[in-house]
């Protein structure tokens, strides 16, 4: 059979003396190969990318914070209010500057946002005296526990990704702001005046409807502004919740710590023990020109 194996060409159009799935046994595994579109990791780099989760936990904690100083009437509502107005026109004159490339379509959407914005502040304001009774037969302990799950959801859910040429909204992304929409409704209920609820739930759309899109703006900017971002928000989300609990605090640290510098190690790490096999077994693959 080997001398007549020398004829042997691997080709299906041309009829041999050969089955169709026959390969030449010293030919076998002269084609295998081993992680063939493998394209390894650095660190620093995956630290980075690692940036847009650290500055997503940073909201939430900051967030929590925030609704504990309402509930306890350690912060006035209205200074929450007027804070998170200046961060709107703040945030959207940053994302301004960042689109100063496509001045057809930010004019396009200047208009749209100013509507969706005052849509929303006016439906936010009616709807305060609903949402403050919203869960008033529901015992604190559920609400707390309903909220923690929402909050995990909407992490292990948002989109991470920096901006693409051509921005596609992904259902992961639209399910993590409903969760974490519905979690700060769930807790805005347990506040104690109307006003308070309208400023935590607007502030709630700020951070986790509308900074998501200015955070994927921020991903294409020069690294040094996403790190100083990265750091400024962490430094802010941190300095709110040691007052609070000095242990929660520390618990925000060792996960901000753990996500941003010890997992990319671990995936560094890990690429070692990477072996995918490919080899005259698999599949065929055709390629078109």
């Amino acid at each position: 059979m080997s001398s007549e194996a020398e004829g042997w060409n691997k080709v299906l159009w041309e009829r041999q003396h050969f089955p169709d799935n026959y390969i030449h046994p010293h030919s076998f595994l002269s084609s295998l190969r081993r992680n063939p579109n493998f394209k390894p990791y650095t660190y620093w780099p995956l630290v980075l990318l690692c940036c847009a989760i650290t500055q997503h936990l940073a909201t939430i904690f900051t967030f929590l914070a925030v609704f504990v100083r309402l509930k306890e009437r350690w912060l006035d509502a209205r200074v929450l209010l007027w804070v998170s107005i200046v961060s709107f026109f703040g945030g959207y004159a940053l994302y301004e500057i960042l689109s100063l490339s496509n001045p057809v379509r930010g004019a396009f959407t200047r208009s749209n946002t100013i509507k969706s914005s005052l849509l929303v502040f006016l439906a936010l304001m009616g709807l305060s005296p609903v949402l403050r009774t919203l869960t008033a037969a529901t015992s604190s302990d559920s609400i707390w526990a309903l909220s923690a799950c929402l909050f995990l959801l909407n992490a292990l859910l948002a989109d991470y990704s920096s901006m693409k040429p051509v921005p596609q909204e992904r259902l992961t992304s639209v399910l993590s702001m409903n969760a974490a929409i519905s979690s700060s409704v769930v807790l805005a209920s347990r506040l104690p005046d109307d006003l308070a609820v309208f400023a935590l739930v607007l502030f709630a759309v700020q951070l986790f409807a509308l900074f998501p899109i200015l955070r994927h703006r921020l991903q294409v900017t020069p690294q040094v502004a996403q790190i100083l971002f990265t750091l400024t928000l962490c430094a802010l989300s941190f300095a709110l919740t040691v007052p609070l609990s000095v242990s929660v605090a520390y618990i925000y640290a060792g996960i901000s710590i753990t996500v941003t510098f010890v997992a990319p190690g671990v995936l560094v790490w890990a690429q070692k023990y990477k072996n995918e096999i490919r080899g005259p077994w698999d599949v065929a693959v055709p390629r078109l020109n």
